[in-house]
Parts: structure tokens; sequence; C-alpha cells
């Protein structure tokens, strides 16, 4: 089974692949996941931002 293949679930590293978003090309851990959205943490230095997106604009690493 291929990366991309496998499903996102919470505990996945993703990356940003919209490239409509300035978030393009962060990583990040998947904290939760509805329907149709995934609620994603980025660690960075000194901040941490929990951001929603799409499941269609993720993907796994």
């Amino acid at each position: 089974m291929e990366l991309s293949t496998k499903p996102i679930l919470p505990g996945s590293f993703v990356v940003v692949k919209d490239i409509n978003s300035i978030y393009k090309g962060y990583k990040g851990f998947v904290q939760r996941v509805t329907k149709k959205r995934a609620a994603v943490l980025f660690e960075g230095g000194n901040w941490d931002k929990l951001i929603t997106f799409q499941l269609t604009n993720l993907e796994r690493v």
C-alpha cells in the first residue's frame, strides 16, 4: 500500500499541498479528523498553531 492511499488519521504526519494556502509545504501533526476536514498542529520554535484543512488539501508524509 502506497503512502498516498493510506487514510489520514489522528496521529498522522501530513504536508499541506493546497497551492492557495499560506501553509503550502508546511508539515504538521493531525490532531482530529471529522467528515471532510482535519485539524493539523504546526509546531515551530516558539509558536504552535492548530489549523483546519480539507482532507483533499493534505498529503501523508
